[in-house]
């Protein structure tokens, strides 16, 4: 009976990575398509809106201007998507890095989800989820958008307001420090060293909050190295 059992589970587990290889095989193949017509309107358009008005940048100043936004942003790309794919998986993170917002909805949605969810990392389960919780997260943004389009001069006179201004300076940080809280009490060991170097770094040297994409990259590595000592020592 024991063994019946076990071979059922052995079973149930191949059909589910057998649905997870077959699932992401055909995410990979509409990703990919989405991604190059994505990138293809992204840096086509503007190029042929100046072609038709006469004020297409010369080479040399396009390359110019890409080099100095892009000796930013291409390591932080790669360090956003080395750190954020796990956590999505394949469907999440393709439309995560289409739609945008990454870090600001996609991942504290996903997030969410999993928790309520209770799946985990790699799992089919934790695969469907993602996907749903970011399409879901790219559908409503996109509602909310046009709603604020629609209502932006009525309710221009609010949104300005002094009395207000000082709370929508602080919705991000209080989403993230509600947000992070939870998961650096799950890994306190992993997470005290970069969130306390981080601080500390911000309180020394003020300009340095508004680089928080920047910032990522050291205390991503420091977790990362933390994270892989304590495994090598059994203290996780």
């Amino acid at each position: 009976m024991e063994e019946k059992k076990k071979q059922q589970l052995q079973d149930n587990e191949a059909q589910k990575q057998a649905f997870l290889e077959d699932f992401n095989n055909g995410l990979h193949r509409i990703g990919r398509c989405m991604l190059i017509v994505s990138i293809i309107l992204l840096v086509g358009v503007p190029f042929v809106i100046g072609a038709i008005n006469g004020v297409t940048p010369s080479p040399k100043g396009f390359l110019v201007g890409f080099a100095k936004v892009g000796i930013i942003y291409i390591p932080v790309a790669i360090v956003e998507f080395l750190v954020y794919t796990p956590m999505l998986g394949v469907g999440g993170s393709y439309l995560a890095f289409i739609t945008g917002n990454v870090t600001n909805m996609k991942i504290p949605c996903a997030m969410n989800a999993r928790d309520i969810a209770k799946t985990k990392v790699g799992t089919p389960e934790n695969e469907i989820i993602s996907t749903i919780s970011v399409a879901t997260s790219a559908i409503v943004t996109t509602l909310v958008i046009v709603a604020g389009v629609i209502l932006m001069i009525p309710l221009r006179p609010v949104l300005e307001n002094p009395v207000l201004v000082p709370a929508f300076d602080n919705v991000v940080p209080a989403l993230f420090g509600a947000l992070g809280l939870k998961y650096f009490m799950k890994s306190p060991k992993i997470a005290a060293i970069p969130v306390l170097s981080m601080t500390l770094l911000c309180v020394l040297v003020p300009a340095a909050i508004s680089q928080t994409s920047l910032l990522m990259i050291p205390a991503g590595g420091m977790a990362l190295l933390i994270g892989w000592v304590l495994f090598k020592k059994g203290k996780l």
